[in-house]
């Protein structure tokens, strides 16, 4: 048993992948259907969906690097 108990590393990395690119389809899915259907968005909702989107980036990073990198070294 490791330091951290026993965590599925490689499970935890694709999870936190998956549910990041499934949240930055979404976002850019919304985004390109209004644009598409000519809908306006209003301010607040394009920001909350551009800002989805920079997060979820950010959340790909930080699963790839802190689950399958930083964390199962420290073991």
């Amino acid at each position: 048993m490791g330091r951290y108990g026993d965590i599925d590393y490689a499970r935890l990395t694709k999870g936190g992948v998956a549910v990041s690119v499934a949240a930055f389809a979404l976002a850019f899915l919304v985004q390109a259907g209004a644009h598409a259907t000519g809908a306006a968005l209003p301010g607040w909702e394009a920001t909350l969906l551009t800002d989805v989107e920079y997060l979820s980036i950010l959340g790909v990073v930080v699963s790839v690097f802190g689950f399958g990198i930083l964390l199962p070294l420290t073991e």
